[in-house]
């Protein structure tokens, strides 16, 4: 008893002038919790949230903005012994400008610049936001990789939610591993969509290609799309990721491996940015099968995958 009244007079000084990325990292270092115990403890709360999240929350890269964040951030002062409405009254005005910008994805990921050059000559006016009346809700990639560990096939299925009416297509940049012959890969369209116009760069190993609804979407209508990339001349990849460029629902990541060369470990892992340190790094396991699954909720921009170390 005498333990906790001295948190509570601990933590009543230390979040009364914020702001709140500093005051909620104070207390969960006082408590000694690693992000997936506190998630723990939130889900026995009845609370749900990514550990990305968190520690976006944590470090002061995004804060607390949908409705629904309010429970998580009640349930976050009742796991970490703060009293009522101080972690609340921190969370600052939500700034739909910035939500709604989506960074480049040199920005993100500086060594595609390259590729994402090539999105100008397909969108015919350089400069314009590719993809902005999309929302990538949830995505699927899974990928096959051969018994020298090169990657033989990637699906993708995505599902979008048009901000507005009319689009009535999808820009995707891929980049390969460097050493990659990108002019050998072959793109298929799976259900949803037909595959359009094609730029390739081979001095980047990346590629940017449209894929073509054929009809325009009404606002606030979700669309589902797949495609198939099948490199044929491909080196062994360090990793696989996903750049996310606004916030999205879900993501699941599977690798399926050819028992003759699995990888010595895989690390699901979240970064903000490319040159920036890690959010999130936690071992994966493979599965009957010899498959990897790494699975993402609520996530907001950044990157996000899987690392491999072969040796």
């Amino acid at each position: 008893m005498q333990q906790q009244s001295l948190a509570v007079r601990w933590s009543s000084r230390t979040v009364r002038s914020g702001p709140f990325h500093r005051a909620l990292s104070e207390a969960v270092d006082r408590r000694g919790l690693s992000l997936s115990r506190l998630r723990a403890h939130l889900a026995a709360h009845g609370v749900s949230v990514a550990e990305s999240t968190l520690s976006y929350w944590q470090r002061g890269l995004r804060s607390p903005s949908a409705p629904r964040s309010l429970d998580v951030v009640r349930a976050l002062e009742s796991v970490l012994n703060l009293p009522p409405d101080s972690l609340v009254v921190l969370i600052g005005p939500h700034r739909t400008a910035d939500a709604d910008r989506r960074p480049s994805l040199p920005e993100l990921q500086q060594s595609w610049a390259e590729t994402f050059a090539l999105r100008d000559e397909l969108s015919g006016t350089p400069g314009v936001e590719e993809n902005a009346d999309l929302d990538v809700a949830t995505v699927v990639d899974v990928l096959t990789l051969g018994a020298q560990g090169r990657t033989e096939e990637i699906t993708s299925t995505m599902v979008v939610r048009a901000r507005r009416s009319g689009p009535d297509s999808f820009l995707v940049t891929h980049q390969d591993e460097e050493g990659s012959d990108v002019t050998a890969t072959e793109i298929i369209a799976v259900d949803g969509c037909r595959v359009g116009r094609v730029r390739r760069s081979m001095r980047s190993a990346g590629m940017v290609f449209e894929v073509l609804f054929d009809r325009g979407l009404a606002e606030g209508e979700t669309h589902t799309f797949g495609f198939t990339l099948r490199p044929s001349a491909s080196v062994r990849p360090g990793s696989f990721h996903r750049v996310v460029r606004s916030r999205m629902s879900a993501y699941l990541l599977r690798l399926r491996f050819d028992p003759a060369a699995l990888p010595a470990r895989c690390l699901r892992t979240v970064r903000p940015r490319e040159d920036l340190e890690l959010l999130v790094r936690e071992p994966l396991f493979c599965g009957p099968g010899n498959t990897v699954s790494a699975y993402f909720e609520e996530l907001g921009v950044g990157i996000a995958g899987v690392d491999l170390i072969w040796d």
